[in-house]
């Protein structure tokens, strides 16, 4: 399955590398946004979702989302290649 990751991160100078390299745990991602990441798993978005939780601030907002191979958009060829690969449930 393929999900988004998009946050908020609401606390200037935190550090929230911990949260990103849990988030490149999942073997297959690509972010070329800066507060998004699509990653390919075999989890749930609850499931990545109670993974990430412990690296964010109480304040800071953190979505994930299935997609589907229905998408459209304005990135560079390399997102567009990437997304062309990648297994989407339907």
């Amino acid at each position: 399955m393929v999900l988004l990751i998009t946050y908020d991160l609401n606390r200037p100078g935190q550090n929230y590398t911990s949260l990103h390299e849990e988030i490149k745990k999942a073997g297959t991602w690509w972010h070329h946004l800066e507060s998004t990441w699509i990653i390919e798993t075999d989890l749930t978005p609850k499931q990545w979702y109670e993974r990430l939780v412990s690296h964010i601030d109480r304040n800071d907002n953190l979505i994930v989302f299935e997609i589907t191979s229905n998408y459209y958009g304005w990135a560079p060829k390399e997102a567009w290649d990437w997304l062309a690969n990648r297994r989407f449930r339907h």
